[in-house]
């Protein structure tokens, strides 16, 4: 019996969509402060679910829904269009469940990460970024696996049947498929690139050689203080124990 309308899938078949997540925060400016804040507020912060390097992901995304801490009034923020984000003042952090819900087309359960507000810095010189009242951000790559999609989704993933009309004159150039290839060379507001992942890599391989490299320095520190042990011990008389 063949599959129902729109429930077919196309086996064998694994589709990745990219896209960053997380938080930003800024520290209030005891000088000008936000009039509708609350008194015991210190920053004021947004969550978000973007593109990478501003990537349109709504063709697959359809809504995102985030649950802030129960203090918040309506804790729970859902938004079925882009931007994705919640912008929102605070004191303290905590942890944010991001659920994703997919196109309709998709047929696919949502799906839910966490992330953990940050406000404070927690990396490089922090007292100085205290001190200029730093942006805080705390922001995560992420891959979206989409096993065997049903065919109509594939079509929207991949770009199928769009701009298949002949050409005519004056008419727009058609949009390229979508893809999951991360860019090559990093942005102004994305640090997340084939280039960076090159130098990640140079900078894992420099730790694993310094690692290697402090391991055979303890090694030859441990031979020596077992020889001097030895020596030691054949002074003093005393019968050496065989390992």
């Amino acid at each position: 019996m063949p599959a129902p309308g729109g429930t077919k899938r196309v086996r064998g078949v694994q589709v990745y969509r990219p896209f960053v997540y997380g938080t930003e925060a800024l520290p209030f400016d005891p000088e000008n402060r936000p009039k509708d804040a609350p008194a015991d507020h210190t920053h004021r912060w947004k969550v978000f679910v973007r593109g990478v390097n501003g990537d349109d992901i709504s063709y697959w995304l359809k809504k995102v829904q985030f649950k802030l801490h129960d203090t918040y009034a309506s804790s729970v923020r859902m938004l079925d269009k882009p931007p994705f984000e919640v912008e929102e003042t605070g004191w303290g952090e905590f942890e944010i469940a991001i659920k994703f819900y997919f196109a309709t087309e998709s047929n696919e359960k949502p799906q839910q990460i966490w992330h953990g507000l940050k406000l404070h810095p927690y990396f490089g010189d922090i007292e100085q970024q205290k001190k200029d009242r730093a942006l805080i951000s705390s922001v995560c790559y992420e891959e979206v696996l989409f096993n065997e999609p049903v065919e109509a989704f594939y079509d929207i993933l991949t770009g199928g049947g769009r701009g298949s009309k002949a050409k005519t004159k004056g008419a727009k150039a058609a949009k390229p498929p979508p893809t999951a290839e991360i860019p090559a060379k990093s942005g102004p507001g994305n640090k997340f690139s084939r280039e960076e992942e090159s130098k990640e890599l140079d900078r894992l391989g420099e730790a694993v050689k310094q690692v290697k490299k402090l391991q055979e320095e303890e090694k030859a520190k441990n031979l020596t203080l077992e020889s001097s042990l030895q020596e030691l011990q054949e002074t003093e008389g005393k019968p050496i124990k065989k390992k």
